[in-house]
């Protein structure tokens, strides 16, 4: 991946950061998974929202897929708490320069450092970029 490319995806991710009704941290997965793996990029979304649901203490989460409502798009995807639904992730996937870049935004309460060594052991990750 271009460094130009990198820079923009993360002074993108960063800006989505900006204060809401909760203080978000978030981090970019960059895979190894191209274009034509979408089952194992589906599969590596999965494992990253068992990472981050505990890593944020929530218990079980499920994925909501941005095509199963419409304030969403396509590719563009939810966790959220078996229990009561709430919020654990959010999600986008990217394809660039051939690979995957998966963007998460998750409550800022979650070790960065924890949740990103992590991340880098499963599966199609190559790397991971933090965003505070």
């Amino acid at each position: 991946m271009s460094e130009t490319v990198d820079a923009d995806l993360y002074t993108r991710t960063k800006a989505l950061l900006e204060p809401g009704d909760i203080e978000l941290a978030g981090c970019i997965v960059h895979t190894t998974l191209g274009g034509q793996e979408d089952l194992e990029m589906h599969e590596l979304t999965v494992a990253i929202n068992e990472v981050i649901a505990d890593r944020a203490g929530k218990g079980e989460a499920y994925i909501e897929a941005g095509n199963d409502d419409a304030n969403f798009s396509s590719n563009q995807f939810q966790g959220l708490t078996l229990d009561d639904e709430a919020f654990v992730w959010e999600c986008q996937q990217l394809l660039r320069d051939g690979t995957f870049d998966l963007v998460f935004y998750y409550e800022a309460n979650v070790d960065q450092e924890a949740l990103a060594g992590d991340l880098v052991d499963l599966d199609g990750v190559d790397r991971v970029t933090q965003v505070p």
